[in-house]
């Protein structure tokens, strides 16, 4: 991750990475805004900017009292703006470099 990137955005990819690879299941509640914040070792108000990020875009829904749970539909809807941010910021650059070193789709097939 970029170190340049805001900490509630870095946050932000760490939970989207574990509601796509299903650590927080949809259904699911997510950690405390304390917890979480204990865990990554950073401030709770950044924590919760990030939360806010989630439910601003309806990928987590609050109940008021008992916590913030996964939408039904979330991980879906992650995995598919992270692919469309890849392909459109990331991937150019990627294949610019694969060109300038004269590496083939086939060659990292083959590595994998």
């Amino acid at each position: 991750m970029s170190e340049t990137k805001p900490v509630y955005l870095r946050l932000r990819d760490r939970i989207a990475a574990s509601i796509i690879e299903g650590e927080y299941a949809e259904g699911e509640m997510l950690p405390s805004v304390r917890a979480f914040a204990a865990d990554q070792g950073a401030n709770p108000l950044t924590v919760a900017k990030a939360y806010q990020q989630f439910q601003a875009d309806g990928l987590i829904r609050v109940q008021r009292g008992v916590g913030m749970f996964v939408r039904e539909g979330a991980a879906g809807k992650l995995r598919a703006s992270e692919r469309q941010a890849f392909l459109e910021e990331e991937w150019p650059d990627i294949r610019r470099k694969m060109e300038r070193l004269d590496i083939s789709l086939d060659q990292l097939t083959d590595i994998a």
